[in-house]
């Protein structure tokens, strides 16, 4: 049996991503993120709620409200996300490992990682 913990995150930040070598305008977004981790239920749980949240927002905090061209050569959604998938990972305690990611930019675009 596989166990998950899952949870969601909210954070605001701008980026002009680079498509075929064209720079957009810059703009922002309120990107919205789901984090899912497993491990073994020890105790009764994979990952307390509150651990995980931390975690993640000790992360995030990094993002929010900030342009984020300064913090990446091309600020797509899917490099974000990785980026936050390799933080996130190795804050993530022993025997708990990042299962799936998702980040929406807005309501309508999002990228998703399992690992």
């Amino acid at each position: 049996m596989k166990s998950r913990v899952i949870e969601r995150f909210k954070f605001e930040a701008a980026h002009a991503v680079i498509i075929d070598g064209q720079t957009e305008e810059i703009h922002g977004h309120t990107f919205r993120l789901e984090v899912a981790v497993e491990g073994p239920l020890r105790d009764g749980y994979v990952i307390d709620f509150l651990q995980l949240r931390g975690i993640v927002k000790e992360v995030i905090k990094k993002l929010d409200h900030r342009n984020l061209n300064r913090l990446f050569d091309n600020p797509t959604t899917e490099n974000m996300a990785l980026w936050i998938a390799d933080e996130v990972g190795k804050r993530l305690p022993d025997e708990v490992r990042l299962h799936r990611l998702r980040l929406w930019e807005g309501d309508e675009n999002g990228v998703e990682f399992e690992f």
